[in-house]
């Protein structure tokens, strides 16, 4: 097959512009400013706009008209009592780190994928060199000098010291001020973000290591374009081609162009975009590119296999009057600012930043706009009474996973000062607080594939494999009841909110409804009955979702084990193609992935400095 012309060359071309293409891109950059390297990225640049860099924004990207993520909707499943799930993934630059920003860190799960290179002994001082932990001084396992800053954001949020206090008291657990140092697991503690602590802006992969280099004319970033497969030459990566994605750049031509890589191709799309582009480009499991009718390059069964994900669910409840949440900014009632709206798309409800708050944001960082509502949680393991509780399919996940390992958190139990949810609209101003809880190691397993709509056009075919192994809903159905009686406790809590709670039963002791005050700390727990339980399981199949952090589908493992790349994330069969992302996670991570798409970018980038002879210390 004869190569197309190509409009351009570059040493190294990222086809993708998130957070771990921003990282590895700018890492390289700084390393040697002789290198031309170029990050196509689909989504639109996220450079100093509002939406992207106030943390109070994060929220506004899921809107049904946002244009920042993708809303990946996945096949029917009979577990999900037939829903189709939707998963939002980052499209713009920067990618997750420019729309989430919470911060857990993950313990023992590097040593777990068994990759050589890759044992957290190894990762643990590229961890410290991404971050400026802001919160304490001189703790082992943290950095003081990286891009990214930690901190607890703009202002502390009453509700969460509330949280904490129950939980350590009611449910008996030990509180410690940090339990992101890869060991601490089963206590409350607050939750530290990445936000600057002086400028009180979200700590991005974007702007701290690819804007920030805009003096180097080598590293260039297009924005709006798509990456549509990897050019070859027999079987060396060349180049790339690419259009104008039709979302981001809806007026942009939108034929097909070309550029070269002379060195390397780096396929950095995420966890849905990556297996899509190799799949495109020839390497995939031959009965998907039959069905797709693209020619076989390399017949690579793992591509688009291993998807895996967090199953969360958020359940509102109300809060007592006069405590600080983050309602009255979400919903705009209170005096507006100069300019534009915030959020168009959310013209009922949604309006303007508090004048003051966004003042004091500007002087000094601080105030809500520096805030995501979420200041506390715990990496909850079940004892042995709550063991028992959750019944025999989860005992036997616990003792073939997690028994052995006690920095593993079976979920995270975590609290916001605020309601966000379908219910936004409907609800009356007023004050609210969220229960969040959401499952670290699910068992179940999905696929993402590319794959051609009837109209001709580019689709997917996604498999969430959501609640398909048994063990996977007992946690979810645990912690509903748990978080209800911590907050039933909080001496903020005035009720529930019914309609975002399992419909139960007429006359059951469980139902729902707004009251006057906490009950006592002492107080028994309220006992459900064999169909409440069933209005429990019911709603968590109707209402459990993603959390954002979705990996795995070009596994970093043995190409007989289903693998797609290999310890120097080189693609098996092809020679000049790496695969940097999400997507080469081979196992589950106990943490937001945000934190994991950051060190992936910096081993990356060593990998890639090595490859080249290029000096790039770690």
């Amino acid at each position: 097959m004869s190569l197309p012309p190509f409009s351009t060359e570059f040493d190294i071309i990222f086809a993708g512009g998130g957070t771990t293409a921003c990282v590895a891109a700018g890492r390289l950059a700084a390393c040697d400013p002789s290198l031309k390297i170029l990050i196509l990225e689909a989504g639109e640049h996220t450079l100093d706009k509002v939406a992207y860099v106030q943390p109070w924004q994060y929220f506004i990207h899921l809107a049904p008209t946002s244009t920042s993520v993708t809303f990946n909707i996945g096949n029917p499943s009979p577990r999900l009592n037939g829903r189709a799930p939707v998963v939002p993934s980052g499209h713009c630059v920067g990618g997750g780190s420019s729309l989430r920003h919470t911060l857990v860190r993950p313990a023992s799960d590097f040593d777990d994928w068994g990759v050589d290179g890759w044992e957290s002994e190894n990762l643990i001082p590229l961890m410290k060199k991404i971050e400026t932990y802001e919160v304490q001084p001189d703790r082992p396992t943290h950095g003081y000098d990286g891009p990214i800053k930690v901190s607890s954001g703009g202002c502390k949020m009453g509700l969460c010291d509330e949280f904490i206090q129950v939980g350590t008291t009611y449910h008996k657990r030990p509180y410690s001020d940090d339990t992101n140092d890869l060991e601490t697991c089963n206590t409350y503690s607050p939750w530290r973000k990445y936000i600057d602590s002086t400028t009180g802006r979200r700590s991005d992969a974007a702007h701290h290591y690819v804007y920030n280099q805009a003096h180097n004319p080598n590293l260039q970033l297009w924005a709006g374009k798509r990456v549509k497969r990897v050019i070859f030459e027999d079987k060396r990566a060349v180049g790339v081609e690419f259009t104008s994605d039709p979302v981001s750049s809806p007026d942009a031509d939108q034929s097909s162009s070309t550029v070269r890589a002379t060195k390397l191709v780096v396929v950095s799309a995420g966890t849905f975009g990556s297996p899509g582009v190799l799949e495109r480009s020839g390497i995939g499991a031959e009965a998907v590119l039959k069905r797709c009718g693209i020619e076989k390059l390399v017949n690579l069964p793992g591509v688009g296999e291993n998807y895996q994900d967090h199953n969360a669910a958020f359940v509102p409840y109300y809060a007592a009057d006069g405590v600080v949440t983050m309602d009255a900014l979400w919903r705009g009632e209170e005096s507006a600012v100069r300019g534009k709206r915030v959020l168009a798309t959310f013209p009922a409800y949604l309006n303007y930043p508090n004048v003051e708050s966004l003042a004091q944001w500007n002087s000094n960082g601080k105030s809500l706009i520096a805030q995501n509502g979420g200041d506390a949680k715990i990496k909850w393991r079940p004892d042995d009474e709550e063991l028992k509780t959750m019944g025999s399919v989860f005992q036997s996940r616990w003792k073939e996973f997690f028994q052995d390992r006690p920095d593993k958190a079976v979920a995270i139990f975590a609290i916001f000062a605020g309601y966000l949810g379908p219910l936004l609209g409907v609800l009356p101003p007023g004050n609210y607080m969220n229960a969040s809880y959401f499952t670290l190691y699910p068992a179940s397993a999905g696929s993402v594939h590319f794959k051609l709509e009837e109209n001709g056009k580019d689709g997917m075919d996604f498999t969430t494999g959501y609640l398909d192994d048994p063990s996977d809903i007992a946690p979810l159905n645990f912690a509903y009841k748990k978080m209800r009686e911590i907050y039933r406790r909080m001496p903020s809590y005035r009720g529930e909110i019914p309609a975002g709670h399992p419909n139960f039963p007429e006359g059951s002791a469980a139902l729902c409804g707004k009251v006057s005050g906490p009950v006592d700390m002492n107080a028994p727990d309220i006992i459900y009955t064999a169909k409440d339980d069933e209005a429990i399981d019911k709603f968590h199949r109707d209402n459990v979702q993603t959390t954002w952090h979705s990996l795995g589908t070009c596994a970093m493992k043995p190409e007989a084990d289903g693998g797609v790349v290999d310890a120097r994330l080189n693609v098996y069969g092809v020679s000049n193609l790496k695969v940097a992302d999400m997507s080469i996670v081979p196992l589950n991570v106990g943490t937001n992935t945000y934190s994991t798409a950051l060190l992936i970018g910096e081993k990356a980038a060593m990998i890639i400095a090595q490859d080249l002879g290029i000096d790039c210390k770690p």
